[in-house]
């Protein structure tokens, strides 16, 4: 998204989660987690880190990760929040439950939405996750709140979290198309899931 963004040429190589696994793809990141970004010979891993990297390298400007190191640590602070806070109780619960088709876990599932409650509230104040414009903060969130969305697990409590949801998939060029392919495949692997345990998410 970071790349559509600012507008530079991508090569896309869509991975299978399975793909993850193999030993041709642990030569290129031995983490075995995507996305993977290969730069001329230069390979970085971490999502926040690629979108810092592709921000500070081909950025027209430093809209979306500004060099003032006050609005910079804003961003940061909503990263980190992300990474640790909101997205890590949506992973715990993705690869423990579906992943590695395992039952419901309710005290998981519960600790979803602590985090969730939080960023509602930032967004009461902001229009964005760090202020009034749209950084790589927001679209770090927006991936994690995509696969909330794609849990099945209903937004509309969190009225100004829908409304950042869907104004911030209208800033990011082609959004549909970019982040289709992954959305589909974690829906029909918790469709898969959903079947085998009869769950229902409210």
């Amino acid at each position: 998204m970071t790349a559509k963004l600012i507008g530079i040429y991508q090569n896309l190589d869509l991975i299978e989660i399975t793909d993850m696994k193999t030993p041709e793809f642990q030569k290129i990141n031995p983490f075995k987690r995507i996305p993977v970004l290969d730069d001329n010979g230069f390979l970085l891993s971490e999502s926040r880190a690629i979108n810092a990297y592709l921000c500070n390298e081909y950025g027209k400007d430093d809209s979306l990760y500004p060099r003032n190191s006050q609005r910079r640590a804003i961003v940061d602070q909503m990263l980190d929040f992300d990474l640790g806070t909101l997205n890590h109780p949506i992973m715990d619960y993705w690869y423990h439950c579906i992943l590695k088709n395992n039952p419901h876990d309710e005290v998981r599932y519960q600790k979803m939405f602590n985090p969730l409650k939080k960023f509602n509230e930032v967004l009461d104040s902001y229009d964005f996750a760090a202020g009034m414009t749209f950084t790589i903060a927001d679209v770090s969130l927006l991936a994690s709140i995509s696969s909330v969305d794609a849990l099945g697990i209903g937004l509309t409590k969190y009225p100004h979290i829908l409304r950042w949801f869907n104004q911030s998939r209208e800033i990011v060029p082609d959004y549909n198309q970019i982040n289709h392919t992954g959305i589909l495949q974690i829906k029909e692997l918790i469709g898969q899931w959903k079947g085998s345990f009869g769950h229902e998410f409210s």
